[in-house]
């Protein structure tokens, strides 16, 4: 399991700031652990935050990256991908990634994806202006150089070259329609569509059950794959 998660509010300059984050690690847990420790600090750090909250993500995003592989030796060769959620006031909602980890807001009972899968596929072209290629062999998965499952990540020293770690970055306004919000790693994804997710969590009041019976769920359905998942409820 190298998996990390983030789920928490904090006050900060007269704010209430929701964070919530799932960190899917692979080739050990270092990077995944280190992103848990010092993303959102990172986020947060950047002067323009309040005045530029897509700016200040991108670049923490960024400079976190480059700490990481500044500190391969002891972080080791491993990567991960991340969904982060930044609440601002309970009002505005800013949601990034990289990877394969998902973002799905719920309004009114509908899905909507707000994160993007960067997948090998998807992104074969910016791999091979790199120099990279991608791969089905080994295994049945496109890989970066037949490696790495997914286009961006931290991390993944040896295939940076290749990789992109810059996010993905969208925002909404939480509103009377806004129900709740699903951040899970691709071991839920990988066998439940947007929509049921939403159709299952929607049922239970208490958020941190709909999370569990979302992992239950994929569990039965036979997912292979590390499953993280986090609910954030608006609307009871």
């Amino acid at each position: 399991m190298e998996d990390f998660h983030v789920a928490k509010f904090i006050e900060t300059k007269g704010h209430e700031i929701g964070l919530f984050a799932i960190y899917d690690g692979h080739l050990g847990d270092s990077v995944p652990a280190y992103l848990q420790k010092h993303l959102f600090s990172n986020i947060l750090k950047e002067e323009e935050f309040w005045t530029d909250p897509h700016r200040s993500i991108s670049k923490a995003y960024e400079s976190t990256d480059e700490a990481i592989l500044s500190h391969t030796p002891d972080l080791g060769r491993g990567g991960s991908t991340a969904v982060t959620a930044v609440i601002i006031n309970g009002r505005k909602l800013w949601i990034a990634n990289v990877g394969d980890s998902r973002g799905v807001l719920s309004k009114r009972g509908q899905a909507i994806q707000m994160t993007v899968d960067h997948e090998p596929n998807t992104e074969r072209g910016s791999i091979e202006n790199r120099g990279g290629f991608v791969s089905n062999m080994p295994g049945d998965v496109p890989r970066v150089n037949g490696q790495l499952a997914v286009s961006r990540a931290f991390g993944d020293k040896s295939l940076k070259t290749h990789l992109r770690s810059d996010p993905d970055i969208q925002n909404a306004d939480i509103d009377t329609d806004t129900d709740l919000l699903i951040l899970a790693s691709d071991g839920l994804w990988k066998v439940m569509e947007n929509q049921e997710a939403v159709d299952i969590a929607i049922k239970f009041r208490d958020p941190q059950k709909a999370a569990k019976q979302l992992t239950a769920e994929a569990l039965i359905r036979e997912s292979k794959d590390d499953i993280s998942c986090v609910v954030v409820r608006f609307r009871r």
